[in-house]
C-alpha cells in the first residue's frame, strides 16, 4: 500500500500526488465515466495537476485517491467538499474511473470509508450528495451505505439530449451509527 490514509478490505484511500494526474485525466474525459458527474469540459494534465496542488491548501475540501488493495492501482477518487465545520456538514463525491473495476463493490466500500471518516474523525453530523436520475448504480451504492433520498431537483441536469432530475441524498450521523454495524465497520 502506498501512503494509506483509510484502509478497507477491498480498497484503501490515499492522498493524491501530482504523479496521479496522468491516470486521472483520461477518466474524466471518458464520456462513460463523466456522465455521472457534473463535469462537462475537457480536462488536461496541467489542469488536474493544478487541482491536486490546490487540494492541500483548502480547509474545506478533502479529496483522496481510491486504490485497490489487491493490485495497489489507483482506480478512482472520492472526497468531501464544502466542509462546514460550524454546522458540521459536507458534500460527498466519488468516481470509480477505471471501468474494468466497476461492479466489484469498490465504490460502496470507498463511500463507507469516507462517511466513517466524516462522522468519526471530522465530527460532522450530515453528509449530502447529488446524484443524477439515470445513475442507478450510484443510487444503489449510496443507499447501501445509508444515504436517504431527500428531494428532487426537477429537470436540473441536461444530458444526452434531454433534461433529467437530480436527486438529493444525505446520511445523518445517527443513521450511520445504525448502518455501520451492518457494514462491519
Amino acid at each position: 500500500m502506498q501512503n494509506p490514509f483509510r484502509i478497507g478490505t477491498k480498497v484503501y484511500l490515499r492522498p493524491l500526488d501530482q504523479e496521479d494526474a496522468p491516470r486521472i485525466v483520461p477518466w474524466f474525459n471518458n464520456p462513460e465515466v463523466s456522465r455521472t458527474i457534473a463535469m462537462y469540459l475537457p480536462l488536461n494534465k496541467l489542469g488536474e495537476e493544478a487541482f491536486i496542488g490546490k487540494l492541500y491548501q483548502s480547509d474545506h475540501d478533502i479529496v483522496l485517491g481510491i486504490a485497490a488493495r489487491e493490485s495497489d492501482a489507483l482506480i478512482g477518487v472520492t472526497g468531501l467538499h464544502q466542509i462546514d465545520h460550524k454546522n458540521r456538514h459536507a458534500n460527498f463525491g466519488i468516481t470509480i474511473g477505471a471501468q474494468t473495476e466497476w461492479g466489484k463493490g469498490y465504490g460502496t466500500e470507498a463511500t463507507a470509508l469516507m462517511v466513517e471518516y466524516a462522522f468519526e474523525t471530522l465530527n460532522l453530523n450530515r453528509v449530502r450528495l447529488l446524484v443524477f436520475e439515470y445513475n442507478e448504480r450510484g443510487q444503489r451504492t449510496y443507499e447501501r451505505v445509508g444515504f436517504r433520498r431527500e428531494g428532487v431537483l426537477r429537470q436540473e441536469h441536461f444530458h444526452a439530449g434531454r433534461y433529467w432530475d437530480t436527486f438529493t441524498m444525505a446520511i445523518l450521523r445517527a443513521e450511520w451509527d445504525a448502518v455501520k454495524q451492518r457494514l462491519g465497520r
